[in-house]
């Protein structure tokens, strides 16, 4: 095995620093596994899911195109977080008070791509989450009977987990 002799003069060997060096990189590397977005470049959504993009100084008005395919709520310190609502391409605007654009991208919402079952009764369509278990999620696209039932039980059990909340 190989080693590698520390300032202390103690001996460690280079595979426990290996170890280390991954596990004091790793959450690093885990906090910035979406790369921030440079001025222009496509934002890629996927669909009921969030990106978080940092706002330009100076930012005064923001502006979506179409806000049925995406979403954003303002937070502290400039924080922009953009949630994909339906399919499609929109773009994303921000103004100074002067009216000068500080900042623009495509915003891009895809559908869901892991573990996602699609099935096709002829033209009926309907979507499962397949994490671990399938079960029904609800899913643009899917056949209306479908969407509403699945929509609707949600809607039931959000409601009975409201109700049964402390008073």
């Amino acid at each position: 095995m190989a080693a590698f002799v520390s300032r202390c003069g103690r001996i460690v060997p280079v595979l426990a620093l290996f170890a280390l060096a991954v596990a004091v990189t790793t959450p690093i590397l885990a906090a910035d596994a979406e790369p921030p977005v440079s001025i222009g470049e496509p934002v890629v959504i996927t669909l009921d899911q969030a990106r978080v993009i940092r706002l330009p100084e100076r930012t005064a008005t923001l502006v979506v195109g179409n806000p049925l395919i995406a979403d954003v709520s303002l937070q502290a310190g400039g924080i922009l977080v953009v949630t994909g609502k339906g399919y499609g391409v929109t773009n994303l605007l921000a103004l100074d008070r002067t009216g000068a654009v500080l900042m623009e991208h495509p915003i891009e919402v895809q559908g869901p791509r892991d573990n996602v079952v699609v099935v096709y009764r002829g033209v009926e369509r309907e979507s499962y989450s397949c994490s671990p278990k399938c079960e029904r999620r609800i899913t643009l696209g899917d056949t209306q009977n479908f969407f509403a039932a699945t929509l609707g039980q949600t809607n039931i059990l959000n409601t009975q987990a409201q109700n049964a909340g402390p008073r």
